[in-house]
């Protein structure tokens, strides 16, 4: 079956789009997503290979085509061709290896604009599990997307998304209409230098800082690991807990982000409280075809409040995510300056919209249990998600402070919370990170079924 989700006038990429794919551009940092899916027991694999080629038939079936006018909005064009077939790995390896596994899936290039966009592996273990592992660019969907395009292939939905093919415009048909575009985004792009200025101004401290010359003189060009962990957890446990503190299973995911932000230093040093940057589903639609349909919303939590009593912090999140709706961050009022900021300028502009040093919780909540059973037979005992990263440069992730994104979800009777983190002087290992994602755990009075 084939859905029409977007006409052929609507091939602009959105204002944060944009924004995402300049930044990948500008640091050649690529930021992407990643499921797994695990199974106690084998997978049908022509099952996969039909989930394989109906993926590559739906919202990810495009590329990024650049405008040839410096400040020109770029245009999403289509996918042809067929996708990059599965990797399915010959040899069985002991389940201790499947985060090493997953190491070696997370580094397999990913392109947005010539591709692939996204890769799918398979492999089995000696004791009869299997995982499947998909990365994708974060340039073309975003986590609730995601979720959209699995059950969109796993049901054989194809996408008619309305795209032109790659460079079926002529240089000069490509710089009229895309000079044209840019006159209609004028009127927008005057009202966003007023938010530009007052920002820039209230935040000058957060954009004038640079990497420090400890930083350059010992190998900021050094592209380094951002290592990452997940831990599986019962959800009656889960929310069982949670309603003990207080809270609710929202909350106490807020939590566990909070209380891992105060092991990995990322405690403002005025007052000691974790600035929590959380993502807000914006997709309107199952066919609203955006590739980053979300907003974001930033408050502050004391971290003692996080480990007893989840009752403020629950209100904390209800408010915040009230004053999102009601009143979007200022911050993000600036994107449709994105086409015209200079490449030089991308790291200053996040860290203005990002703020000082941000724990990102992106909460995907319940998904459908179709989602588990990409082979069209088998259930997924776990599925688990990350956003991790590529090719990041040591100056690139220690001048901002580091980083951290914590991802969860609830499904087939587990929450299963996905991990990124890179602290500034410290080691920095998945058996660190996984230390820490334990001992958090702990001290939240959550036991989890797994920490891999």
């Amino acid at each position: 079956m084939s859905k029409r989700s977007a006409p052929t006038d609507q091939d602009r990429l959105d204002y944060i789009d944009q924004a995402t794919f300049l930044s990948y551009r500008a640091s050649g940092r690529v930021q992407v997503g990643m499921a797994l899916w695990s199974y106690e027991g084998p997978v049908d694999l022509d099952g996969l290979r039909r989930f394989n080629e109906n993926f590559g038939k739906g919202l990810v079936a495009r590329y990024i085509e650049r405008s040839p006018v410096p400040f020109g909005r770029h245009r999403w064009v289509a996918a042809a061709g067929a996708p990059r077939p599965i990797d399915i790995a010959e040899t069985a390896r002991p389940r201790s290896e499947l985060s090493d596994w997953l190491e070696e899936r997370s580094r397999i290039p990913i392109d947005p604009e010539h591709g692939p966009g996204w890769h799918l592996g398979v492999q089995h273990f000696t004791d009869g599990s299997t995982a499947v592992a998909m990365v994708l660019s974060h340039c073309l969907i975003d986590g609730t997307g995601s979720v959209v395009a699995f059950m969109d292939a796993v049901l054989g939905n194809e996408r008619d998304l309305g795209y032109g093919l790659p460079r079926s415009r002529t240089r000069w048909q490509a710089i009229r209409s895309d000079l044209r575009q840019t006159l209609r985004d004028l009127p927008e792009v005057r009202r966003t230098v007023a938010v530009a200025a007052k920002l820039a101004y209230q935040r000058r401290g957060e954009m004038t800082a640079t990497p420090s010359s400890t930083t350059e003189a010992t190998g900021g060009d050094k592209i380094v690991h951002v290592p990452f962990a997940s831990a599986n957890v019962d959800i009656g446990h889960f929310d069982a807990r949670a309603a003990e503190l207080g809270g609710n299973g929202y909350s106490l995911v807020t939590a566990f982000a909070t209380r891992l932000g105060v092991r990995m230093g990322r405690q403002r040093a005025r007052d000691g409280a974790i600035s929590l940057m959380v993502a807000i589903n914006d997709r309107t639609s199952f066919e609203d075809t955006r590739a980053n349909a979300m907003t974001f919303t930033t408050f502050t939590v004391d971290p003692a409040l996080a480990t007893t009593d989840l009752t403020e912090l629950r209100g904390e999140i209800r408010a915040a995510l009230r004053r999102a709706r009601e009143q979007p961050d200022e911050s993000f009022q600036l994107l449709p300056l994105t086409p015209f900021i200079p490449r030089r300028a991308v790291r200053h502009t996040a860290a203005m919209v990002l703020g000082e040093l941000p724990v990102t919780c992106s909460n995907v909540g319940d998904v459908p249990e179709l989602v588990g059973r990409i082979d069209g037979t088998h259930q997924a005992d776990f599925v688990n998600c990350w956003g991790v990263e590529q090719n990041v440069r040591k100056a690139d992730i220690e001048q901002p402070g580091g980083l951290l994104v914590v991802t969860a979800l609830r499904h087939n009777g587990k929450v299963t919370l996905g991990i990124v983190g890179y602290q500034v002087g410290a080691e920095n290992t998945k058996a660190v990170l996984r230390s820490h994602v334990q001992s958090t755990l702990d001290e939240l009075g959550v036991t989890p079924l797994v920490v891999y």
